[in-house]
């Protein structure tokens, strides 16, 4: 754990350059907007340990997997998000003295992420030939109101007399990927021009053709002066805007104003893409540097209304849920369907952008919450949109009658992860989809939906789970044999509890779509019957397999099973693993793992999180402490799940223990791998512990409840959530609770066991012991 980052409750600030961390700074401040992004590097060239990264939604590589060997079903490529232009490149000389920080001399050193205003600001005062100092400013966004924008500012303050400076202003496409496999360049360049302010390149991506272009608009002022370029550098992958000045005195600065717009193929047409003109829309030309800065932060101020999340009483924690927050909303915004939430976001290139099983087992609460319910189901259909692929998948790997096996990892639908025991074995991210259907249909009663493409998608994954088990003569029961369960500590196992009992809710769950599509939607069933080849006795099957399905469990016990013959290893506590072992993922032979009793994240208690209202208090205590101390948590995924069952058995001190874990992960950098990127999808694993688990906020039965528990440090807890067209203002304090209804509509909910009724644009306070003052 490294905490080299100070405590602001809206900021994440870096008060002396730390160049051993410059990547984990690089990741955590990163900005984006949900169409684009970029890490917190350096403008200026730095010669230093850094990650370059710049990258565009929905744009990828199909990188051929690299293996020694190869299986039948095995995906044919890993898709990676591509490092795009840098459109922030400054490269500055003075009296032949390159400004790089990793060689010049720091005297001081600032760079501030604003969660508030997305911004990302730096201020550093350098020492450099013949002890001759300058100030560097720069402060950077892209933006929230024009989703195509990013702005720079960048200035140099002169603290004594320089004779020449250099200074090129750059969109440079000249890039790599750290992750390649083979060295390969990946971008073939189109054009590149560039006049007295404007610049515009465009390259386009091998094997998969999309095309990105970026415009620049650039205006230097030298003592508020306006200087024109003494040259434009034009090169087949970058553009830049040269400047000289000569006979620089102290107390002169130089400022860069620029604006740069980055298009891709989601948005506009190979035509418009390949527009050579040096023009910017008539609005970013009509709007200054400060005026497009101004409409961010006006969006970000609208957005913040809606989703800030207040705890008082601590600011570690504060500054943590704000950013997670951020960086989730920057990442996605549910405007575009097309799009998906890559575990990284736009941090660092691990995981290669793609989407997996995080979206709808933890990143879709977060938005179904907060979101209007109509922007959520973009997320839902995305994977009606990928069925297909999601049967081609299944049946590559033998599978038949429509089943569906959704990839792991997918840009488009198809498998593209290269492990074989997460491709073959991890088949638990079916239920997650299943799952996230029942969530978005249960919270917003769009009942409609499974006529819409949703009992489809249930259906082709039922086939699937009917298909992969198996009868077992010796145990007269049904058996799920080769798994791997969400802990990926353990591979290729017998009965993973998990996948068994997800597999099976799956099952129930699509028969009763299947039920309700006869009753209220029977002209559409009637068409979807014939289109997926249906029969009643599928019916049949579904609930025999659901009523004998094996579930290990420790005799006369209430303790569910990781899987068969877990109890056959030494069960040593995790606190017990000797400080150099952590991380065992970086520290021990993956055959020394395997063999181990240690989990690497939730997996029993995923379970027992989704279906918590299935299981009594005493059967989730039972497990939580059998399986707790053997958890290492070296998936980001595990604390918050921890941290939300903790709480709802008020349990404070584990609660508090894994959420700060959670929410600070990469800010205090826990597993040792912030420098690839942040824990996105992890971070609405935030949202769920301290909203389902402290607030208590939850939907059971139709009905809506709060029934909050705050540790003793916090005095209070505020948070916004929508439910079904109703927006909802939640304070909560330790002796009561205020909730504001902000809509024109009644709302009934239950806070605690008390039952009460919302009127229209109204504040209620109800009295509620929320304060736990020690564990019980």
């Amino acid at each position: 754990m490294k905490q080299y980052l100070k405590i602001d409750p809206w900021k994440v600030i870096e008060d002396s350059f730390h160049p051993q961390h410059h990547r984990i700074t690089e990741a955590v401040m990163s900005l984006g907007n949900g169409k684009f992004g970029q890490r917190a590097n350096f403008e200026e060239d730095y010669s230093g340990d850094s990650l370059l990264g710049n990258y565009i939604a929905g744009i990828y590589y199909p990188d051929k997997t690299k293996v020694g060997w190869w299986k039948n079903g095995y995906p044919e490529y890993f898709a990676k998000v591509l490092n795009a232009v840098n459109w922030a490149s400054v490269k500055v000389t003075i009296d032949n003295q390159s400004i790089d920080l990793n060689k010049c001399e720091i005297l001081d050193f600032q760079r501030i992420l604003d969660l508030k205003r997305g911004v990302l600001r730096r201020k550093c005062t350098l020492r450099l030939d013949e002890d001759k100092e300058l100030t560097i400013r720069a402060k950077r966004c892209i933006s929230q109101s024009n989703k195509e924008l990013a702005l720079l500012e960048y200035s140099i303050d002169f603290h004594h007399d320089f004779k020449e400076m250099d200074f090129d202003a750059v969109l440079d496409f000249d890039v790599v990927n750290e992750d390649s496999n083979y060295e390969e360049v990946f971008w073939d360049p189109l054009f590149s021009h560039g006049d007295e302010e404007m610049a515009v390149i465009a390259s386009q991506t091998l094997k998969t053709g999309f095309i990105v272009r970026a415009s620049a608009h650039n205006v230097l002022l030298f003592n508020e002066e306006q200087k024109h370029p003494d040259s434009i550098a034009v090169r087949e992958r970058s553009v830049a805007h040269s400047y000289r000045v000569q006979d620089i005195t102290a107390g002169s600065t130089l400022t860069l104003r620029k604006k740069v717009r980055i298009q891709s193929p989601l948005f506009y047409t190979q035509t418009e893409l390949l527009d050579e003109e040096l023009k910017l829309p008539k609005l970013l030309q009509d709007q200054s540097v400060d005026e497009l800065f101004e409409a961010h932060d006006k969006s970000w101020e609208r957005i913040w209304d809606q989703h800030d999340v207040i705890l008082e009483g601590d600011d570690e924690l504060q500054q943590g849920i704000r950013f997670c927050i951020f960086q989730l909303l920057q990442t996605y915004n549910c405007e575009d369907g097309r799009l998906n939430i890559g575990p990284k976001g736009f941090t660092g290139e691990k995981y290669g952008g793609s989407t997996y099983w995080d979206t709808e087992a933890y990143c879709l609460p977060f938005y179904l919450h907060t979101k209007e319910h109509e922007k959520v189901k973009k997320l839902i259909f995305y994977r009606y949109r990928h069925l297909e692929a999601a049967i081609a998948n299944a049946k590559k790997l033998g599978f038949s009658n429509g089943a569906a096996l959704y990839p792991m990892v997918t840009m488009n639908g198809e498998e593209c992860h290269n492990e074989w025991e997460i491709t073959f074995e991890e088949i638990h991210r079916n239920a997650a989809i299943s799952y996230a259907i029942y969530n978005y249909i249960n919270y917003t009663g769009d009942e409609r939906y499974l006529a819409q493409g949703g009992t489809e998608v249930l259906v082709a994954i039922a086939r699937f789970w009917a298909q992969r088990v198996n009868w077992s003569k010796d145990k007269n029961l049904y058996v799920m044999l080769g798994v791997t369960g969400p802990n990926e500590y353990e591979n290729n196992v017998n009965n993973n509890w998990y996948t068994n009992r997800m597999a099976t809710w799956c099952l129930d769950y699509a028969s009763e779509a299947v039920a309700k599509m006869k009753s209220d939607y029977s002209s559409e069933w009637k068409e979807l019957k014939s289109k997926i080849n249906w029969a009643d006795s599928e019916l049949d099957l579904w609930k025999n397999i659901s009523d004998k399905m094996h579930y290990p469990q420790i005799e006369d016990q209430i303790i569910f099973l990781q899987q068969d013959g877990f109890l056959d290893k030494e069960l040593i506590p995790a606190d017990q693993i000797p400080d150099e072992n952590i991380p065992l993922y970086q520290n021990l032979s993956w055959d020394r793992i395997l063999r181990s009793c240690y989990i690497k994240q939730a997996d029993v208690l995923q379970g027992l999180y989704a279906l918590r209202h299935q299981y009594n208090e005493d059967t989730i205590r039972a497990n939580y402490e059998f399986y707790e101390p053997l958890t290492v948590h070296e998936s980001s995924l595990s604390p918050c799940i921890h941290s939300m069952l903790a709480a709802r058995l008020r349990d404070m001190d584990q609660a508090v223990h894994h959420f700060k874990r959670s929410c600070r992960l990469d800010i205090d950098d826990y597993n040792n791998n912030s420098r690839e990127g942040c824990h996105i999808t992890s971070m609405a694993g935030v949202w769920i512990a301290l909203i389902e688990g402290f607030a208590g906020y939850d939907l059971q039965d139709g009905e809506l409840i709060i029934d909050p528990v705050l540790p003793e440090q916090w005095t209070r807890l505020a948070f916004s959530v929508t439910h079904r067209l109703v927006n909802l203002h939640i304070n909560i304090t330790s002796d009561q609770v205020e909730i504001t209804n902000q809509s024109t509509s009644a709302k009934r909910i239950y806070v605690g066991r008390q039952h009460i009724e919302l009127q229209a644009e109204h504040t209620t306070t109800i009295a509620h012991q929320a304060k736990i003052l020690q564990n019980v």
